[in-house]
């Protein structure tokens, strides 16, 4: 048998100080974490719509080659998707899309043709994250122009 000692034993484990600290290190690290993190959202975004952008365009001109013209205003972009009816009828529709897809803001990209800002093509837009188009953030195939 051991003998007894009046010195009290310190129990294992962290205190609530210790427990709490360590909480706050982690709260402020992904605090910062998420506000660096939410302006490349945005820049996310954006290369999104200029990636979609670039591909619908493409099948625009593979649509304006089959046809000798491009989808007109009111067929939009859904002539893409399933053969338009109305004037001018295609010449040789076959699908070029699966589905026509919505900007990163949950809206349609806008299709426009003669283009407002392109007289000689299309434009082809998204409203950004305003969504009211004749912004400063829209986002259209006439970038860099």
């Amino acid at each position: 048998m051991k003998p007894f000692s009046k010195r009290p034993r310190r129990e294992a484990g962290y205190t609530l100080f210790e427990i709490m600290l360590v909480l706050g290190i982690i709260a402020v690290l992904v605090g910062s974490a998420i506000y660096l993190l939410v302006g490349n959202l945005d820049v996310a975004k954006e290369a999104r719509v200029d990636a979609d952008i670039q591909s619908i365009s493409t099948q625009i001109r593979v649509y304006e080659m089959q046809n000798l013209r491009p989808p007109t205003t009111e067929q939009g972009l859904e002539a893409l998707v399933k053969r338009p009816g109305g004037d001018p009828p295609p010449r040789r529709w076959r699908q070029l899309l699966e589905s026509v897809p919505l900007d990163p803001w949950g809206l349609p990209y806008k299709y426009y043709w003669p283009g407002k800002k392109n007289p000689q093509g299309f434009d082809l837009l998204s409203f950004g994250a305003d969504r009211q188009e004749g912004t400063e953030d829209d986002i259209g195939n006439d970038r860099g122009k």
